[in-house]
């Protein structure tokens, strides 16, 4: 017999309140060495609870990630987790999240965060936070533009100084234009990376309050 087709996502919790807006976060599955990274995973968290900032995030318990999710939840926040099954049967996943997707695979895993959020930040990590983070990066880049969501590195310590300047080589060489480079921004700290995010989307209010005075009879 040949079993019957897994649905693309199951969902578990609630729903996030009416008119919220979720930050996906990047960040690794391993705490590091660096008591810092830890400290910043947490201020993010609970600065984002603070704010009624939903956080969107690969789902797991451990690492950074954990530390992020726990932060959350602890100031009563509201935290969306999105696992490929396997994780989830590794028993990675966090188990008290506000809201909880299962998908089947990496790709549609991605595509669910993206869709969830409206902005992404990236914390300290490794090939995963990397490799999200551009993929965001790729598809709002020119001509592609799928979307105009703000993303920002949070460099804590320097963490992201190495590749900051391959960016600046790519770039330097033509083989990354300057208008998509800039779209990779950075801020030092995770809270500077909150505050960047929370500034564009006030830019972003305030031009569309402007245009809709211009056509306001």
């Amino acid at each position: 017999m040949v079993d019957a087709p897994r649905p693309a996502a199951d969902c578990a919790g609630s729903e996030p309140p009416d008119g919220m807006k979720h930050i996906c976060v990047y960040l690794g599955g391993h705490v590091g060495y660096k008591k810092r990274y830890v400290e910043d995973a947490e201020t993010l968290g609970r600065l984002m609870a603070v704010d009624g900032v939903g956080l969107v995030y690969g789902g797991a318990r451990v690492g950074l990630m954990g530390a992020l999710a726990n932060a959350v939840l602890s100031n009563g926040g509201f935290a969306t987790g999105v696992v490929p099954r396997q994780l989830e049967y590794q028993d990675l996943a966090h188990e008290g999240l506000s809201r909880l997707y299962v998908v089947d695979t990496m790709h549609q895993r991605k595509y669910k965060m993206q869709s969830l959020c409206h902005a992404c930040i990236a914390l300290p990590g490794g090939f995963g936070t990397i490799e999200e983070i551009f993929e965001a990066l790729t598809w709002a880049q020119q001509p592609l533009e799928l979307h105009e969501k703000p993303c920002v590195f949070a460099n804590v310590d320097g963490y992201f100084d190495h590749l900051f300047r391959f960016l600046d080589h790519a770039a330097a060489q033509g083989l990354l234009l300057e208008r998509n480079r800039a779209l990779a921004r950075q801020s030092p700290t995770a809270e500077a990376a909150l505050r960047s995010i929370q500034a564009a989307w006030d830019a972003e209010e305030e031009a569309l309050q402007q245009v809709l005075r211009e056509y306001q009879p």
